[in-house]
């Protein structure tokens, strides 16, 4: 079969089960963010005149602010901080709480919540961002939404320190969180640890960390998989995506088991069917343009390691396999959302229909 009819049948498998906008279809262009220096990480933060620290990820916010907080009091260790809760916010007090104080010539203020106050508080944050006073550190702490935009705008065009948290979801950034957090600490785990480690307790950025804590305080050496097995054997992280994992790599067995302990422990069956259904849509999206090379990461939308990643897993797949995977979990999202009599019977078998489509 030449390329352009095998690309073809791709598109075709994909088109006729109804799960993928045809290539020419391109995303509308983003509109543009006003001109700023790039966001930092959370262990970059460091006191400015204003620091904005953006982003849902509550864990990393707090380390953020945490950092300048501790940077002002090692620079002057009479540094007056001031929290102030945006909900908690009195309008025009920004500017009075930001000088200095009897004590002190020095001011860190933190307003956390920017986006729960009033609208006076973003337009006396405004205001402060164009003029900051002499000696003061203002964090502003906004925790995700379009509320505040004009403010969040205004800082990146003053050129201010931005300090992203947006939350770590996938399975590359949690190994290297949990990798960076053991060095942090004067450890080191071998790769199988940190694997096992995420495994156990992945799903919650907050919980991983303390879980690198505790093994940091109560393992001694190089962390190996034994000793996470030791303190964290039989959690295992049964996330949507993990069982779509084991699916598409047509590991029936680890599949199902981490389906029945998703569903054990609570998990509803639609985000489950859901995350299949993503995973098998980045493989339809990759097959319909391979051979584009570098080319398709900027038709699809997509990162360049989502369709590496996309491009080794489609060697075990054919066009007709993706097409019954496709249909399988079609089938199971109907039934999940009320056609059908029992949904987790359904995602088992959608899981057990991609394991054996992979390879066919």
């Amino acid at each position: 079969m030449s390329v352009r009819g095998e690309r073809a049948e791709w598109v075709g498998a994909v088109w006729q089960a109804g799960t993928v906008t045809p290539p020419a279809a391109r995303r509308p262009a983003r509109p543009s963010r006003p001109a700023g220096p790039p966001a930092l990480a959370w262990d970059q933060a460091e006191p400015a005149p204003v620091v904005l620290v953006q982003g849902t990820e509550v864990l990393l916010a707090e380390r953020a602010v945490e950092r300048v907080v501790a940077r002002a009091r090692a620079a002057d260790p009479e540094v007056d901080v001031e929290r102030v809760d945006g909900a908690e916010y009195v309008p025009g007090s920004l500017t009075m709480l930001a000088s200095p104080s009897l004590f002190s010539d020095s001011k860190v203020v933190v307003l956390d919540g920017v986006e729960r106050g009033p609208d006076q508080l973003l337009t006396d944050a405004a205001a402060y961002v164009a003029a900051p006073l002499e000696g003061a550190v203002v964090v502003l702490r906004h925790g995700g939404g379009q509320r505040g935009k004009a403010l969040l705008d205004a800082v990146r065009a003053s050129g201010a320190p931005v300090v992203g948290c947006e939350p770590i979801t996938s399975d590359s950034d949690k190994l290297a969180f949990a990798s960076a957090e053991l060095r942090r600490a004067g450890r080191r785990a071998d790769a199988g640890a940190v694997r096992a480690l995420v495994d156990a307790v992945g799903s919650d950025l907050r919980e991983l960390a303390a879980a690198c804590s505790q093994l940091v305080a109560d393992t001694s050496g190089v962390i190996g998989a034994e000793a996470v097995e030791r303190y964290y054997g039989g959690r295992v992280e049964a996330s949507g995506f993990q069982v779509a994992d084991a699916a598409v790599a047509g590991d029936a067995g680890r599949a199902v088991a981490l389906l029945r302990h998703a569903l054990a422990t609570g998990v509803d069956p639609v985000p489950l069917v859901a995350a299949l259904a993503v995973r098998l849509r980045v493989l339809a999206k990759v097959g319909a343009v391979r051979g584009r090379g570098a080319d398709a990461a900027r038709d699809l939308g997509m990162a360049p390691w989502q369709v590496d990643r996309a491009t080794r897993e489609l060697r075990g797949w054919t066009p007709e396999g993706l097409a019954a995977a496709i249909s399988a979990v079609a089938r199971a999202d109907a039934e999940v959302k009320g056609e059908g009599r029992d949904a987790q019977f359904a995602v088992e078998r959608a899981v057990l229909a991609i394991a054996s489509a992979a390879g066919r």
